[in-house]
């Protein structure tokens, strides 16, 4: 099992920026992938962007040259940093940890960070 625990939501002004981070714990195995998604009602939950253990990262079209995601691979933290945010950015963020053991994907789920842009 593994553990996440996200931080840095809140409600900002649009233009503003925010830094969402995520720590994960527990039975954590290499190479894995974290990254974080995000939802708003009635539709389905999408990727904002993800890194993996070995450097590789993938950012949605949305939130290019806004958004920039890292992360510190000796604290199995990851981080969102969002800037020029837009009220169409407004959604719950959530952080997912990806275990790749025998080319098998194990996913776990943070529970959610409510992030609001306000107009």
């Amino acid at each position: 099992q593994v553990q996440l625990v996200e931080s840095g939501g809140g409600l900002v002004q649009a233009g503003g920026s925010l830094r969402l981070s995520c720590a994960a714990s527990g039975s954590i195995f290499s190479p894995n992938t974290m990254g974080w998604y995000r939802q708003v009602p009635g539709k389905q939950r999408e990727l904002v962007a993800s890194r993996t253990s070995g450097g590789s990262t993938t950012l949605t079209d949305s939130v290019k040259g806004r958004f920039t995601i890292s992360r510190d691979n000796a604290k199995n933290t990851v981080y969102l940093q969002m800037s020029s945010l837009k009220p169409e950015d407004t959604a719950v963020y959530y952080c997912k940890f990806t275990n790749i053991i025998s080319w098998k994907p194990y996913d776990y789920w943070g529970q959610g960070t409510q992030v609001t842009v306000s107009s």
